[in-house]
């Protein structure tokens, strides 16, 4: 509904709004509690949250968002168990909320409990099979366990549901480098760093260990004017001035 729009796009300004008319309308509705729950998450006010939500589930007990919205406020608030529990309570009523195996997805993760994360991550994939945050979610998940070959599909998966931002790209050259396919890692490093390029972002250390890795790719097949322009965004860093100087004597003793 409008106020998880609200939420999402972080417009405090119109969900206090609308909280505020919702409750001169009728206070003691169940959406009114979530609107009011979900303006106090975005506030970070996360034990507020927590008492709206109950609210609106004393007003209806079968309240599959207030459950779900619950679970993610005791997520943010570290109460694993108390999050577990209420994730389990709107799959009982909705199995097919993917919200809540995703956010189940998201504790086990945290307990550093992978097996469990994939398990809830495969039946988030499997309801929202376009939606590329859980194909990212399940490639972080197989990377961790080193399965890097079902880490890939997923990345590729992401990125094919419209995900392109630079992080994936940047994971996905990580592995191939991990599996010494270094042509393929320099590959998808390049596409990253275009990324960063267009976001701006250069500062970022991704965009900075990417320009390093394709400096010395080229370097090793002794193409010194591409290392050194890869370069160029990292002359601040130790490795960057390292680097140049390394590229320097190299041109020197081949002149």
């Amino acid at each position: 509904f409008f106020s998880h729009v609200l939420y999402v796009t972080g417009n405090a300004t119109k969900l206090s709004y609308l909280a505020h008319n919702c409750c001169l309308i009728d206070r003691y509705r169940q959406e009114t509690c979530c609107i009011i729950g979900n303006y106090y998450s975005l506030r970070k006010e996360h034990e507020k949250a927590v008492l709206y939500f109950q609210r609106a589930l004393k007003l209806n007990k079968n309240y599959i968002s207030a459950w779900t919205l619950m679970g993610h406020e005791y997520l943010e608030l570290k109460n694993t168990q108390a999050a577990i529990e209420s994730y389990r309570r709107a799959i009982d009523l909705n199995q097919r909320d993917y919200r809540a195996w995703y956010g189940l997805g998201q504790i086990y993760e945290v307990l550093r409990m992978p097996y469990y994360s994939l398990y809830y991550y495969q039946q988030a994939a499997s309801l929202r099979p376009y939606d590329s945050r859980m194909w990212v979610a399940l490639a972080q998940c197989y990377d961790y366990i080193d399965h890097h070959i079902e880490a890939i599909k997923c990345y590729k998966r992401a990125l094919i549901g419209g995900d392109s931002s630079p992080i994936v790209l940047i994971k996905l050259a990580n592995i191939y480098a991990k599996l010494e396919n270094i042509d393929t890692a320099a590959y998808y490093y390049r596409l990253s760093l275009l990324e960063y390029k267009k976001l701006n972002n250069i500062e970022d250390s991704n965009y900075q260990e990417g320009c390093i890795f394709m400096a010395n790719y080229y370097k090793k097949r002794k193409n010194y004017s591409d290392a050194e322009k890869y370069l160029q965004d990292v002359l601040h860093t130790e490795e960057g001035k390292s680097l140049i100087k390394e590229l320097k004597n190299l041109r020197t003793m081949e002149d």
